[in-house]
């Protein structure tokens, strides 16, 4: 017992002249003294010496754990003072360290951009909720429960009355219930849909507008829409607008720009059409103006809303939409 104890305060001794971590001294405390500790476990072996043995082992144990905790306490002070000081110390030589500055993410850049341009043409931009009513999502905007359209969109519905909303074009309806015309706005936000691959994913961005006045015509839409993508995209742009369907504008057309990457000529990226879709876009449904209480006889108005990532890629010239939500500093950076 006794060779066993001098072994251990010898080992213990040497261990605690390298220690220079607090933490490490702690660690090296639990494993000496804790209540698994070897020197404990030691201490409670000397009860089961033979009675002659057990006071001047047991006054040897005891002897080395005070020394062990006194040693302990003092490293505890050293390390403690070694920090205060280094704390303390400047080095006026040393060159200065200027913080890593960041930047907006290019989703949100471009989001910021397209408000920009809408809003020097006297759009107003309002934001609404992400979980919304079957009402304001689909049946307001001329989509009953039976209808085929609700099978385009892949929807979470949160109860049989709730959904994530699958696009912003709600805020269509909660701006025409709380305003009279003229309305002129854009509603930027998240949406979400049941759909996840190299060109989609659940949760995406998208920008809704909206504008009612009195004589509003779809030149007047052609117009707007022209000047948007002449300033994303460039003066040059060409672009054009093709015929198809959405439930809450009558007529309603797809726009294209000629494709940035291959500038028409075709390639995989426009599927050889040299034309690449960025927006949908129409009148206003005079359906639509029944649930808010607007006189369609009088007024008039267009509705165009856009995916922001199919925006931001094209205008970066990315290839997989699922590069802006993977935190890929590599990708980030370049931005």
């Amino acid at each position: 017992m006794k060779e066993r104890l001098l072994a251990l305060e010898k080992a213990a001794s040497a261990e605690i002249e390298e220690i220079e971590d607090p933490s490490e001294l702690e660690k090296f405390r639990i494993r000496y003294l804790g209540k698994k500790g070897e020197l404990t476990i030691l201490m409670k072996d000397v009860g089961g010496l033979p009675p002659p043995q057990r006071p001047e082992m047991g006054k040897l144990a005891n002897r080395i754990k005070g020394n062990l905790t006194s040693r302990i306490n003092q490293a505890k002070k050293t390390l403690a003072s070694g920090r205060d000081r280094q704390k303390g110390f400047l080095d006026v030589t040393l060159p200065g360290r200027e913080p890593r500055r960041g930047h907006l993410h290019p989703i949100t850049s471009v989001i910021k951009e397209v408000c920009q341009i809408f809003s020097k043409m006297g759009f107003r931009v309002v934001k609404g909720p992400n979980v919304e009513l079957d009402y304001y999502n689909f049946e307001a905007l001329n989509i009953p429960k039976d209808h085929p359209a609700r099978d385009m969109q892949d929807t979470f519905y949160i109860s049989d009355n709730v959904v994530l909303r699958t696009h912003t074009s709600p805020m269509q309806v909660r701006v025409m219930e709380t305003h009279l015309p003229p309305v002129s706005v854009i509603a930027p936000g998240k949406v979400y849909r049941r759909d996840s691959d190299v060109s989609h994913t659940p949760m995406f961005h998208q920008v809704e507008g909206l504008l009612v006045d009195k004589g509003v015509t779809f030149g007047d839409l052609k117009g707007t829409l022209s000047g948007f993508v002449h300033q994303m995209f460039g003066k040059e742009t060409r672009l054009r607008f093709r015929p198809s369907f959405f439930p809450f504008t009558e007529p309603s057309a797809e726009v294209d720009i000629v494709c940035v990457i291959c500038g028409g000529k075709g390639c995989r990226t426009c599927s050889h059409t040299g034309w690449l879709e960025i927006l949908g876009s129409g009148m206003v449904d005079p359906a639509v103006y029944r649930f808010v209480e607007y006189d369609a006889d009088v007024y008039s108005g267009f509705a165009f809303g856009m995916g922001i990532e199919r925006i931001a890629m094209l205008k970066y010239g990315i290839d997989d939409i699922q590069l802006f939500f993977k935190n890929e500093m590599r990708f980030l950076r370049q931005f």
